[in-house]
């Protein structure tokens, strides 16, 4: 079993750029293809820059959220300021948080490996508490020896 911890964690707000995945929610290939394109897309034209630039500390998060009974998946930084683009103030809630530690060789492969971990192997053997909705993230901390280090928080309940 992977090691984790539960955290208590203050609520905390990510300032998000977002687009909808429109594939499956099984078709794990294509959601981590849309999520490649969108973080391309959004360094390239420089919207990560601009988030970078009100940011309160150097986290970068790759967010997941249900609004509206669409599938959102955000770039994001906690911040207490706005910028002039079209952002989503993402709520995160004051409460204890399954966090799963890790890196990969890109920030992309660490966020697959921490989902994959997360969903797949520790919230369903998870006995007491549980994923009940709610906004989860992929947290970038840093960077060292050509890799990406960097935590899951998912937002959990005890059973």
């Amino acid at each position: 079993m992977t090691k984790y911890t539960l955290e208590e964690k203050e609520s905390f707000i990510v300032l998000g750029i977002g687009t909808e995945l429109k594939s499956d929610y099984t078709d794990y290939v294509g959601m981590n293809k849309e999520k490649e394109n969108f973080w391309r897309e959004v360094e390239q034209d420089g919207r990560l820059d601009a988030l970078k630039a009100v940011a309160t500390n150097n986290y970068i998060f790759a967010v997941n959220e249900a609004v509206n009974h669409k599938r959102m998946y955000y770039a994001g930084v906690m911040t207490g300021a706005s910028t002039s683009q079209e952002h989503r103030v993402i709520q995160f809630p004051k409460g204890q948080y399954l966090v799963i530690t890790g890196e990969g060789k890109t920030a992309n492969e660490l966020s697959s490996m921490l989902t994959g971990i997360a969903f797949g192997q520790v919230l369903p053997a998870a006995d007491d508490f549980a994923y009940v909705g709610g906004p989860n993230a992929t947290v970038e901390m840093g960077h060292h020896n050509g890799f990406v280090s960097g935590e899951m928080w998912i937002p959990v309940i005890k059973k």
